[in-house]
């Protein structure tokens, strides 16, 4: 008996992640009645960049109560900057409250999507042999989701234990160990602090300092929370009032960088209140214009980097020798661990190589000279196609659930606009479009202080633009993803099905094999 394949499942919306974008996705498709779609996530659990991420005193540095969804508000949280175990237990959270799981496919990592040309939809591969067809990809896999390794001479061989924040091993003892931290950015400001107490020596390997400003943490109170859980709209307003803030502070980074002095000024003196010795603070202080570089939050950095087992070499990891780290200085130090907070691949993300587009071209060939999108959402050459945190949406100094949230609304708007064009439709990123947006967004970027600071961040790819960060406000940014404009896309149709050949008959007196002078009717 012949047996036939199993067709594989047609969905209409394939959501690529279930972090912050991908949960938000599956509750906005929900809400605007759509429920054939299903959220692909490649490990056990939801939460994204707050499940992998579980080093000792991981936390956000965005308000609580700024840092969750405006359609999900949380009057519970226990303090104002959550640690990941809370955002990770509200995200939790948010995918009961709105009966996410039956769209959820666990250990589902995809491994490649492509464009069918004339059936108009995307087929999915899964690693674990799983295929699907989907009219929509919506893909919402982050670009904090896989880590950097940088490639050191002789890592290979050292024979301790090594590991990054994001991938942190909880069965390794740290206690009474010889550590090496290598890195400066968000995550080692924070793991630094909370394993230096347990570590016998605790080596910081420093290519560029970091600005760093107090984080005015605190327990939220009892009667707070009562009060957010019994009015409601007084936790909107904590929420708004934290958005306003930020929302006034943007001209300074975007129009004004001189008008960062004030701020530098207030971060060497939170420095000099902790760090006595001249010679550490020279090597704690930045010499680029503050914001830069990502702000830095933390009350109890500086004062780590004073203690007597902990010591910061101002310079980058060159070689491992052994057991022996090499500083580019020549300094040399002998360590059983190295945790690597090198941060993640965010200017050339790798699900971009598993994209495969209308051309045979994936997302990562077409992104060479640099990611560009249309809004943040859609990509020339990728119908049907849409990323949450694309190009150019990240921000300096706010809570990016703002930026999700507005994309969420153009990809509502997007499908709506599928389905009025009705049938088996597609919407094409017109190149020009896409090339007129960037073009506005990187002549605003000229001026600000991701360009002008004088510094090198992970907001800038391999040719020094910057594709990661917004140039403006979260308001302006919702304002132009507010709606699809469809002149900005090029309308793709399925062909209709050719009619079959019809038999054709030859006339009499006519040889059969002579070209026929009519179609019999």
């Amino acid at each position: 008996m012949v047996q036939h394949e199993r067709e594989p499942e047609h969905v209409r919306v394939a959501v690529i992640g279930s972090g912050f974008g991908g949960l938000g996705a599956a509750v906005r498709l929900r809400r605007e009645g759509i429920t054939d779609f299903v959220v692909l996530e490649r490990a056990d659990s939801v939460g994204g960049t707050w499940r992998d991420n579980s080093y000792p005193g991981c936390a956000c540095d965005v308000p609580s109560h700024l840092y969750s969804f405006s359609f999900a508000p949380n009057p519970d949280w226990p303090r104002t900057f959550s640690g990941q175990e809370h955002i990770r237990a509200y995200l939790e959270h948010v995918a009961d409250t709105f009966r996410l799981r039956s769209h959820i496919r666990f250990d589902h990592e995809v491994t490649l999507m492509r464009w069918d040309t004339e059936q108009l939809y995307w087929v999915v591969e899964c690693a674990n042999g799983a295929v699907l067809h989907a009219d929509v990809v919506v893909s919402a896999t982050g670009p904090l989701s896989d880590p950097k390794m940088p490639e050191i001479p002789g890592l290979d061989s050292f024979p301790g234990k090594v590991f990054h924040s994001a991938r942190w091993d909880h069965d390794y003892d740290l206690r009474g160990k010889r550590v090496a931290m290598i890195g400066t950015g968000a995550s080692a400001i924070q793991i630094v602090p909370a394993i230096q107490p347990e570590v016998r020596t605790l080596t910081l390997f420093q290519r560029t300092p970091p600005w760093v400003m107090p984080r005015v943490d605190r327990a939220i109170t009892a009667p707070e929370r009562w009060l957010h859980r019994q009015l409601p709209f007084t936790g909107a307003a904590r929420r708004g009032l934290l958005w306003g803030i930020r929302e006034l502070q943007v001209s300074a980074f975007t129009k004004r960088p001189g008008e960062l002095g004030l701020v530098e000024s207030l971060a060497k003196r939170n420095m000099a209140r902790a760090i006595k010795d001249p010679a550490l603070r020279a090597k704690l202080t930045p010499d680029y214009r503050i914001g830069c570089k990502r702000i830095l939050l933390s009350s109890e950095y500086y004062p780590t980097l004073a203690k007597p087992n902990v010591d910061l070499v101002a310079s980058g990891l060159s070689e491992v020798r052994g057991s022996t780290l090499v500083a580019a200085d020549g300094t040399e130090t002998e360590v059983d661990a190295i945790i690597f907070g090198t941060g993640f691949h965010v200017t050339d993300m790798p699900i971009a190589d598993r994209v495969v587009g209308a051309d045979g071209r994936t997302l990562a060939e077409t992104w060479k000279g640099g990611m560009e999108s249309l809004r943040g959402a859609t990509a020339a050459g990728f119908p049907n196609w849409m990323t949450i945190i694309g190009p150019n949406t990240g921000l300096g100094n706010s809570s990016m659930i703002l930026m999700i949230e507005s994309q969420l609304s153009y990809m509502a708007d997007y499908l709506r606009q599928l389905n009025v064009l009705g049938g088996r439709v597609a919407l094409a990123a017109r190149p020009s479009a896409v090339g007129a947006w960037n073009r506005r967004v990187q002549e605003r970027m000229k001026r600000t202080v991701w360009n002008t600071g004088g510094c090198t961040s992970w907001y800038l790819d391999a040719s020094g633009r910057n594709t990661t960060i917004w140039p403006g406000t979260t308001g302006e940014f919702r304002k132009a993803t507010r709606a699809v404009d469809l002149g900005e896309y090029e309308v793709v149709r399925a062909r209709p099905a050719e009619p079959a050949p019809a038999a054709v008959k030859p006339r009499k007196g006519r040889k059969a094999s002579g070209a026929p002078e009519a179609v019999a009717s």
